[in-house]
């Protein structure tokens, strides 16, 4: 049944793909891909893919315009190599917060890289808590959103005391994230009523909607770059009254000082998804936990590949 499916990885996240490999039973495809010292990415599929459900797991991760054009390229050289699809498992899509206009004279950057990706010759796209929804839209090919949701879900179920729990969302734009994991949960909802007061990743945290005096909170976010505001807001949160702080992120950025802010925070756990790998200083820190995404991925290939619903992942 799975003889015509392989999957390729680029650099960007090659433990998180040789784990989603071993999840779906299927070895990984034999690909180089590296630079020469002009700086010009070459890719070689060392097998034959004539006729085959191919699929590359490649998070444009840090380095984002490098981790880019080794999907880009490997989307060529197999479609080359006259593959039957080319299935592009992004689980964190680079640039996807440059999602719309917002200001005088700045690019769509995410509609230019679904075309990119497109137009290199891509069959389908399955991506993971992309930042909007209206993303999927900028692609003309399908598009599969899975979401960590569950994963978060079954590890606070197993891991933490609920009974006094409330979901946080840092801001008004994750509300409805936020309120689906308190559903699943169980649990009581507030909101940060945040205000930019200068570049992204500065902001100052005006009030907190809800009630969190007495509770655990839980901040729940689908990205943690800087790390700025998610540390403001756990001081925010302390100084209303709530016991304890946990924060949750699909997707782990930690650039800059990031891991100093965590540390240095009242935080005290930081659950984040492998869609992005850690550095060996970044493991170090004791606040962190990662949950894997690669049974998500493994389950979602194999049914995409045998044309099946992916419904039962959104549980």
């Amino acid at each position: 049944m799975f003889s015509k499916l392989k999957i390729f990885t680029g650099n960007a996240n090659v433990e998180l793909a040789k784990e989603v490999a071993k999840y779906a039973g299927i070895p990984l495809g034999d690909a180089e891909v590296f630079k020469f010292s002009n700086d010009n990415t070459f890719v070689k599929i060392n097998e034959n893919v004539r006729g085959v459900d191919t699929y590359i797991i490649q998070p444009t991760c840090y380095p984002v315009n490098d981790n880019m054009m080794e999907l880009l390229i490997m989307i060529d050289a197999l479609k080359r190599a006259s593959a039957q699809r080319i299935n592009c498992v992004i689980p964190i899509f680079g640039y996807a917060r440059s999602d719309k206009k917002d200001q005088t004279g700045v690019p769509i950057t995410a509609k230019l890289i679904a075309d990119l990706i497109t137009t290199a010759g891509a069959s389908r796209i399955v991506a993971m808590d992309l930042h909007s929804d209206q993303i999927q839209g900028f692609f003309n090919i399908p598009v599969d959103h899975l979401y960590s949701m569950p994963i978060f879900v079954r590890y606070f179920r197993t891991n933490l005391d609920l009974s006094n729990t409330v979901v946080v969302s840092p801001d008004t734009g994750g509300t409805a994230r936020a309120r689906a994991l308190a559903k699943r949960l169980n649990c009581a909802i507030a909101i940060g009523d945040k205000r930019r007061t200068g570049n992204d990743d500065k902001s100052e945290i005006l009030n907190i909607i809800g009630e969190v005096e007495g509770k655990n909170a839980i901040l729940f976010d689908d990205i943690i770059d800087t790390g700025g505001s998610l540390c403001k807001m756990s001081r925010v949160l302390l100084e209303q009254g709530a016991n304890k702080v946990y924060a949750a992120c699909a997707h782990g950025i930690l650039s800059g000082n990031a891991i100093q802010k965590l540390e240095k925070s009242p935080i005290e756990r930081l659950f984040i998804t492998n869609s992005i790998p850690l550095s060996e200083e970044k493991k170090k820190c004791k606040k962190i936990v990662q949950l894997s995404i690669a049974e998500l991925l493994a389950i979602a290939i194999k049914k995409i590949h045998i044309e099946e619903s992916l419904s039962i992942l959104f549980r």
